[in-house]
């Protein structure tokens, strides 16, 4: 059976084990424990578990359990509510306020967590309520959330960021960075849409008045000290992306600990938490890299290199392909699972068509924030769907759609100026 057959056949049953409802993880076992027995053999458990022990023991998987755990700390010790009580007033009194302070809140956030599923949930439970008692639209709101949420895998750290540089042998610092820039862009034009949409806007109010400016930012003081432990320490050359890691986690540590909110038992779930999604992400890691093996083994990767190549199709032609077909494919399947099925089917096509493989993986990055984000399927949507109980899922879906309009803008900006995500790696060379 020729490579592309065999590629074609594995990425259907793929497709078939997860639309059955199995977990993301259990298809890519199945399919790897298939295809290693049908390819080369019992002998090839070898290959198999040598796989897992070169995954469990890499120091990328030990940064991911600790953005985790940070996370974790910051969100159970319930520290983010002085966030929000203090962005919200330093906002001031503006025409649509609580547009402004869900974006600022998700941009902090997003610093802070990483998962665009934690921020939408959370903000469906904290802010959407307060906005729909101020008369707020709520379509305009669950848009202003999503859009907000979607700003946390970009903005670092991130863990997809980590995966896909784990994935993608890419430098995993330079991606972590490479986020600052566009994750301002997106909440810029998101700012935008909102107050040049054309609807009615809520009149300027404010829910802190009594509270002066200058203790709402000295209760926000102490977050950086998460900030500058994570991308301080990375910008400055001083910490790898594992050593920032450990220092984010003394970090919020440290802020719960000032806000009186550290103690033992949420220590406990925190850490609890945190294990129980890190080894589901090692799992999925050591299967990818495991299909990839498999994807050399039977000329795949190889194959579709000389097949590109044979097209004869410029660079930007192939680029703008290989980005269309996430951005398809993720209204039906989840964004996780294409992003493992596809680094290493894309790997060996960035390097033959030369591009920078920072600004690549991060466009890629991005486009598989905005699957995240298309109906029907989308962990994003159904996070909101779920904080939100006076939302229908089809409120929600229509909700999506700006966004998707907001990202794909921001998409074109980042593909037209490069330096916008390249700038900041480049100088920390």
């Amino acid at each position: 059976m020729s490579w592309a057959a065999l590629l074609i056949l594995a990425i259907g049953l793929l497709l078939v084990i997860l639309f059955s409802g199995a977990r993301i993880f259990v298809g890519f076992l199945l399919l790897n424990i298939l295809g290693v027995l049908v390819l080369i053999g019992p002998r090839g458990f070898g290959m198999f578990s040598n796989s897992i022990f070169e995954t469990a023991t890499s120091s990328t998987l030990v940064t991911v359990a600790l953005f985790v755990l940070m996370g974790e700390i910051l969100f159970r010790s319930g520290t983010v509510d002085v966030l929000f009580s203090s962005i919200d007033r330093l906002i001031g009194r503006l025409r649509g306020r609580l547009y402004v302070v869900t974006i600022a809140l998700s941009t902090v956030f997003g610093a802070l967590s990483g998962s665009a599923v934690a921020v939408a949930a959370m903000l469906g439970r904290s802010v959407l309520p307060l906005m729909a008692a101020r008369g707020y639209a709520s379509r305009t709101s669950a848009t202003t959330i999503l859009a907000g949420a979607s700003l946390a895998p970009i903005i670092p750290p991130s863990l997809l960021a980590i995966i896909v540089g784990s994935l993608a042998d890419a430098s995993i610092a330079g991606l972590l960075v490479a986020g600052i820039i566009p994750g301002l862009l997106f909440a810029t034009l998101t700012l935008a849409w909102v107050y040049l949409r054309g609807g009615p806007m809520p009149e300027a109010d404010i829910t802190q008045a009594e509270t002066p400016v200058w203790r709402a930012v000295l209760a926000m003081a102490p977050f950086l000290i998460v900030v500058f432990s994570v991308m301080g320490l990375i910008l400055l050359g001083v910490a790898s992306p594992s050593e920032s890691a450990a220092t984010g986690v003394v970090g919020a540590m440290v802020v719960a600990a000032i806000f009186g909110r550290l103690d033992w038992i949420m220590l406990r779930e925190a850490v609890a938490s945190a294990v129980t999604i890190s080894v589901v992400i090692l799992i999925i890691v050591a299967s990818a890299k495991l299909f990839s093996q498999l994807l050399s083994f039977t000329g795949a990767t190889r194959g579709l290199v000389t097949l590109i190549a044979e097209l004869g199709w410029s660079p930007a032609m192939t680029f703008l392909l290989m980005m269309a077909i996430p951005f398809l494919l993720c209204m039906f399947i989840d964004q996780i699972a294409f992003m493992l099925l596809a680094i290493p089917i894309y790997q060996p096509i960035v390097a033959a068509m030369g591009f920078d493989p920072i600004w690549f993986w991060t466009i890629f990055l991005i486009n598989l924030t905005v699957g995240s984000l298309t109906p029907p399927f989308g962990y994003t949507l159904f996070a909101l769907k779920g904080a939100a109980d006076g939302m229908s899922t089809a409120q929600v879906f229509r909700a999506a759609w700006p966004v998707v309009g907001i990202f794909l803008t921001g998409l074109a900006i980042l593909w037209a100026v490069p330096d916008l995500v390249t700038a900041i790696p480049r100088a920390l060379q």
